[in-house]
């Protein structure tokens, strides 16, 4: 499991080098004070959306919060070798996060492969950029807007992000593969 005081140590830092307080990159983020101090303090890590929305106010690459070395290209990840990054549960929503690009200092993509698990109440994101995702096993609620639908193994979904979305699993826990970019 990941270090979830890493990211957050990350966090803070590039929130001081910017001379922000907590307050102000809240407002900045549109992430409440309450939960910046969270991650910071590191007693949640946050969800992909909300770490987008950090490292667009911190005007840093999300793979910044994560990656601990540089790797030369090209960058392999083999099954076995998997490793978790990060979870969230609870009101966060219930994910866990496999990145599949670490230690790529260049890339513009954030390739993951992602356990997804089912949520009381939904919450759409939005953020600047695009997502791509594709349904390996389980049933994926795909949340577009005002669109609703239903995906299953086999289906994907490629969607500009600033428009409000949600990714969450339906009757049982599910399995998918995102990549997102996001521009700086």
């Amino acid at each position: 499991m990941a270090d979830m005081n890493k990211v957050g140590k990350r966090i803070c830092k590039y929130r001081e080098q910017m001379g922000l307080s907590q307050e102000e990159l809240a407002v900045n983020s549109g992430i409440s004070l309450q939960t910046i101090k969270e991650y910071e303090e590191g007693i949640a890590y946050p969800p992909i959306g909300s770490l987008i929305r950090l490292s667009r106010a911190l005007g840093q690459r999300v793979g910044t919060f994560t990656d601990d070395q540089f790797n030369p290209d090209p960058i392999v990840v083999k099954l076995a070798d998997r490793e978790e990054e990060a979870s969230s549960h609870g009101d966060k929503g219930d994910y866990t996060y496999y990145p599949l690009g670490k230690g790529k200092t260049d890339r513009h993509m954030e390739p993951m492969f992602i356990k997804v698990g089912e949520e009381d109440m939904p919450e759409l994101s939005s953020h600047e950029g695009e997502e791509f995702i594709v349904v390996m096993t389980g049933k994926i609620l795909f949340v577009y807007g005002k669109e609703k639908r239903i995906l299953e193994p086999g289906d994907s979904a490629y969607y500009n992000s600033v428009v409000p979305h949600y990714v969450g699993a339906i009757d049982g826990p599910a399995e998918i593969y995102a990549v997102l970019y996001t521009p700086l």
